[in-house]
């Protein structure tokens, strides 16, 4: 099949999760042609039966911001045409699925179905602002087929938008031959001491992933066990964080690591992975971690629960539970026999419930459904 993928270059779950299915596909036999303002950062190197399309926008005086939406509905269409696209498969309803729409009915005479996939802030952060809320809403259900990467979005989103329109759960993935635990003493002994354990912790530094939830963990297990926190990502809260480790007196014992396009070998030296958020969609830095053989603690918000096994995996505590995440993560780390059982879990459960294959053998089954 030729597929159309429309996605966020950037370091952000849908840009990644959009670009590594476009890639399998690929693997596949199909031609993905990806769509967007900038080459996607994991689309690195030359991939057979892949292309990628920049979209570019007009620097107009009369424009106080540029009309990317409109460029990005001009640029669908013209792949479309000239590549003869099965269909366009796009990632964040707001603005893509829009374009999609824009693009199909430019096109009149050819059938260019549009599949979105919803990913989380889309739908609890942009749908909910007024003057997204009717546009959303209208691109969700002017798509062909709508897929969402947990039951508790899919949930959310009917329940926001009053939506009928079937949506399909279709989880996010990881690739168990990238994400698997290395044995790599020499990078553990740049940031741990001997008998030091590694608590890590990756976002994009918004608000609602909690930071000083995570530091605050982290310091009440240091004071009963020797650890080294490593803080993998950055964002609007990334100044405030660096503040409040100094008020507290840990900065020698935080790292901050800044944006990670491999996460593998940091992943693999930790010893527990920590996401107290707020808000979370799906948890695709928790999936990764379990894959890694990292056991978590996590906020049971949102889609976690569908991703980590409380007492199996990991461990799942409210939102806010700073002293009980902070007695869990003990427990497993002074529990040698505790933490390699969780270790396993997580290695197994993300293998059997999560791998890419299998995920891709779903898109690839809807595709076929809707062409």
């Amino acid at each position: 099949m030729r597929i159309g993928i429309v996605c966020y270059p950037s370091y952000g779950g849908s840009g990644v999760v959009a670009t590594e299915l476009g890639k399998r596909l690929a693997l596949r036999g199909h031609e993905i042609h990806f769509i967007s303002y900038d080459r996607p950062f994991k689309l690195d190197m030359f991939h057979q039966n892949i292309y990628y399309h920049e979209v570019e926008v007009l620097d107009y005086p009369l424009f106080k911001f540029p009309p990317y939406m409109i460029a990005l509905a001009g640029k669908i269409a013209e792949v479309a045409k000239w590549a003869e696209l099965d269909l366009v498969h796009v990632h964040y309803a707001i603005p893509h699925a829009v374009s999609a729409f824009l693009a199909k009915h430019l096109l009149r005479n050819k059938n260019l179905p549009i599949v979105t996939t919803l990913h989380g802030t889309d739908i609890t952060v942009v749908g909910h602002e007024p003057q997204f809320f009717d546009i959303t809403r209208f691109s969700i259900e002017e798509s062909d087929m709508v897929t969402a990467v947990s039951q508790f979005l899919k949930e959310e989103t009917v329940h926001i938008f009053k939506i009928a329109k079937d949506i399909q759960v279709i989880y996010n993935f990881i690739d168990p031959e990238e994400y698997r635990r290395r044995n790599i003493p020499e990078l553990k002994m740049r940031y741990a001491g001997p008998g030091e354990k590694i608590l890590t912790h990756i976002s994009n530094f918004r608000p609602v992933k909690r930071l000083k939830d995570v530091v605050d963990v982290f310091a009440r297990v240091n004071s009963v066990i020797p650890s080294r926190l490593l803080m993998i990502g950055d964002g609007p809260e990334g100044p405030a964080v660096h503040q409040y480790i100094e008020s507290i007196g840990l900065t020698e014992r935080v790292y901050f690591l800044g944006k990670q396009e491999r996460v593998v070998e940091l992943l693999s030296i930790s010893d527990l992975f920590l996401l107290p958020s707020e808000k979370e969609s799906f948890g695709l830095a928790a999936l990764e971690a379990m894959a890694c053989g990292t056991p978590v603690i996590a906020s049971t918000a949102g889609g976690l629960p569908e991703v980590v096994r409380d007492g199996e995996t990991g461990y799942l505590l409210p939102v806010g539970s700073v002293q009980e995440m902070a007695d869990k993560a003990v427990a497993v780390l002074k529990d040698s026999r505790k933490w390699q059982q969780m270790s396993e879990n997580g290695k197994l459960h993300s293998a059997q419930n999560f791998h890419i294959d299998r995920v891709i053998s779903k898109y690839e089954k809807l595709y076929q459904e809707i062409t």
